[in-house]
């Protein structure tokens, strides 16, 4: 038993030693490929086995005949670890670099594909991560750029329709100057129209960054939701008789909501200006409200004869406005755009769908808490 413990502790000791001089060389090495670190590691390995076995030689607990022997065993054995250690270091080595080959094309605006053949679970892993990071990449991309085109329609637009009325200012407060002006009443009440279409326009441009900016403070209270739609029709009333059209707003249960009032008035107002102007004369807008598992949907039709099914994702973008006209009617195409930033700032969802004859414009929110 004696024996038994002393060749352990003889062979403890020179693997000991062998372990400590492997540690200090990964340390050396520790920046180099991972084929170093493998090499070394079955190098150590291997010494670790025969500085155990020279310490318990040294020890007289064998023979010469039996070290030579084991020494040629373990060389033999060293050999074959070394190769083993290679080989392997170099596999991983190139599925690594095939991955950062493939890891590249993120810098160049492309897609990652996972390179083909086999790999460690890590590096499938890695892969795996990779692909789907490529994917929120694509995705983000593709968000800007639609951001980034917007913006550029949004300045074009907004430029043209601020041009078009501060040129007729312009043109009437000359002709009252130089008192060419047929009729000064006239060009006065003109003139008041087209400053308040300019308050207006700048005023939606003021809501619409602070949505964008994050900034849009929400007072919310219990309103009834018969109450808010009741208000909302008859702000609309004078311009849906200037254009002709019916409003319906029966079957508004009294559903009671945590909103912001003025600004949920905004956006029916929105909503009902929209309609009124997209629906022929003698056509009808609609209100209409309904509850819903997850809520209340308030919903507003018109008879505007449908939007073309590629164009309604975009219906609530910034600076759409579904025509190529810039006169007036069409507005700037920001009314969508802040009916949405409301809706969402209130944790609820704005869409639109074809419906016969029109279009159905649809605000889901949360009822309040009983």
């Amino acid at each position: 038993m004696r024996d038994t413990l002393l060749i352990a502790l003889c062979a403890l000791l020179g693997a000991t030693a062998a372990g400590v001089l492997g540690a200090g060389v990964l340390r050396l090495v520790r920046r180099r490929s991972l084929a170093v670190h493998l090499t070394v590691v079955a190098a150590v390995a291997v010494t670790a086995m025969l500085a155990g076995t020279l310490a318990v030689a040294q020890a007289m607990f064998l023979s010469e005949h039996d070290l030579k022997v084991v020494t040629l065993v373990v060389a033999m054995a060293a050999v074959v670890s070394l190769a083993t250690a290679l080989l392997l270091g170099r596999w991983v080595v190139a599925r690594s670099r095939d991955l950062a080959l493939a890891a590249r094309s993120f810098g160049d605006g492309g897609a990652f594909t996972s390179p083909d053949g086999p790999a460690t679970a890590e590096l499938a892993a890695l892969s795996r991560e990779l692909e789907a990071t490529s994917a929120r990449l694509a995705a983000s991309r593709e968000r800007e750029r639609a951001l980034e085109t917007s913006r550029r329609e949004l300045v074009a637009w907004i430029s043209h329709d601020l041009r078009t009325p501060l040129a007729g200012l312009r043109a009437m407060s000359e002709a009252l100057e130089d008192g060419v002006a047929a009729d000064p009443d006239r060009y006065l009440r003109q003139i008041r129209t087209e400053v308040e279409r300019l308050n207006d326009m700048v005023g939606d441009l003021f809501e619409l960054s602070r949505i964008h900016a994050g900034a849009l403070a929400l007072s919310p209270t219990r309103v009834s939701l018969y109450d808010l739609v009741g208000d909302a029709l008859a702000g609309a009333d004078p311009l849906a008789r200037e254009h002709g059209v019916r409003l319906v707003g029966g079957g508004v249960e009294p559903v009671p909501v945590e909103v912001d009032g003025k600004e949920m008035s905004r956006v029916l107002g929105n909503l009902l200006v929209n309609a009124i102007r997209r629906t022929p004369s003698d056509g009808t807008v609609a209100v209409a409200a309904e509850r819903i598992p997850e809520g209340v949907v308030l919903s507003v039709s018109d008879g505007c004869g449908g939007i073309p099914e590629e164009d309604l994702p975009r219906v609530f973008d910034t600076g759409w406005r579904g025509t190529d006209a810039r006169t007036p009617p069409a507005g700037a195409g920001l009314g969508l755009a802040i009916v949405r930033g409301i809706v969402e700032a209130h944790s609820g969802r704005a869409t639109v769908r074809n419906i016969p004859g029109g279009c159905r414009f649809e605000v889901t929110l949360p009822t309040a808490d009983v």
